[in-house]
């Protein structure tokens, strides 16, 4: 359920003269550019159906067009942009002192020697020390709880908080850690914490193997949701909006300040699919002062489904697709690159 997510991607000088050539300049459409590079890429990447929606600081939708066979409201396997909502979930379980970012595995899991020091504050940032992958994180006929004690019986891979590994098995263990203080699954929690105070409908679930959607008791945090673009907004707007949901708190903002900025700053580089991106908590941090803080963050999937935030221009947006080549393109995580740039454009020309 990985994602692949350049960094460094130098955005496509054939798009942007595309778009250049349908600007505003007659009047016409501020958004057009976008549309038109996000259409040219679409059509060169061969796929059927994908979608592309924007929304201003204000959640209102600045922009909405689907190309090919999708709809907003078609439901796809999301993969990594379901670790942004599993972040959520933990921060509002944070908020009501369930945990914290200091809590530990020694602590809430009974583990041991060199395993026991390990935070939430490193799951959440993948720098747990733990290998980041284990096959028990997509099994369908285990539980978290069976898959957890699987991943305390490995060997550590680096010191706690020394290396960043991408991968599967840190919210794992954070899911579990949620489940044992509250007494309840992580799919309980996600419908208490963020499916029912969002509105969201009770079959949005998390599954080991989300293709198939089976193994709701070992719902795979890093990558098991199956959301429409529509339903996903709902949850970006919430962390845009820094815990707020339709004029309530639901919890408290600072979190997601946090959420933005790099705990180990001096941590190497494992596994990594970023480039030269760092890392917050359960988000790429996509800006060049990670150590103090980013306005952009985002959560990009292995099948192009790719959500991010710009606070600073003012806007969050979403790319729906289920491209099964992404894994080899990284479809979705260039075209974030390219369409960013454009974005802010339109934004300004519009006003918003």
């Amino acid at each position: 359920m990985n994602i692949v997510f350049l960094s460094q991607l130098a955005v496509s000088s054939a798009l942007l003269t595309l778009a250049a050539c349908n600007g505003d300049g007659d009047g016409g459409n501020p958004f057009d550019p976008v549309d038109s590079a996000a259409r040219a890429a679409f059509e060169s990447e061969g796929l059927t159906g994908m979608g592309l929606a924007i929304y201003n600081r204000d959640g209102v939708k600045v922009f909405e067009h689907m190309y090919g066979s999708f709809s907003p409201d078609t439901r796809v396997p999301i993969a990594s942009a379901s670790k942004l909502v599993s972040g959520a979930t933990l921060f509002r379980l944070m908020d009501a002192g369930y945990l914290s970012l200091d809590s530990t595995t020694g602590q809430v899991l009974g583990w041991t020697d060199d395993h026991a020091p390990i935070t939430l504050r490193q799951l959440m940032s993948f720098t747990s020390g733990l290998a980041p992958e284990n096959r028990c994180t997509y099994d369908s006929s285990v539980t978290l709880g069976e898959c957890a004690t699987t991943i305390s019986g490995t060997a550590l891979a680096s010191s706690p908080g020394t290396e960043f590994d991408y991968g599967s098995v840190h919210l794992a263990v954070a899911g579990r850690m949620a489940e044992v203080v509250t007494g309840k699954t992580w799919n309980e929690l996600f419908a208490q914490e963020i499916r029912g105070p969002l509105g969201l409908t009770t079959d949005i679930v998390y599954y080991a193997n989300p293709l198939q959607a089976t193994g709701t008791d070992n719902p795979l945090l890093a990558g098991g949701l199956i959301v429409s673009m529509r339903e996903y907004e709902r949850i970006l707007h919430f962390v845009y909006d820094k815990g707020v949901w339709q004029g309530t708190s639901l919890l408290a903002p600072g979190i997601f300040d946090t959420q933005t900025i790099e705990p180990y700053p001096d941590a190497t580089i494992g596994k990594s699919p970023g480039g030269n991106l760092r890392y917050g908590l359960t988000a790429w941090l996509e800006c060049s002062t990670p150590q103090t803080g980013c306005h952009q963050i985002s959560s990009p999937g292995a099948f192009g489904f790719t959500p991010w935030i710009d606070r600073d221009a003012g806007y969050y947006a979403i790319l729906g697709m289920q491209d099964m080549n992404n894994y080899k393109t990284h479809f979705g995580g260039h075209l974030e690159q390219q369409l960013k740039p454009l974005i802010v454009q339109a934004l300004q020309q519009a006003g918003n």
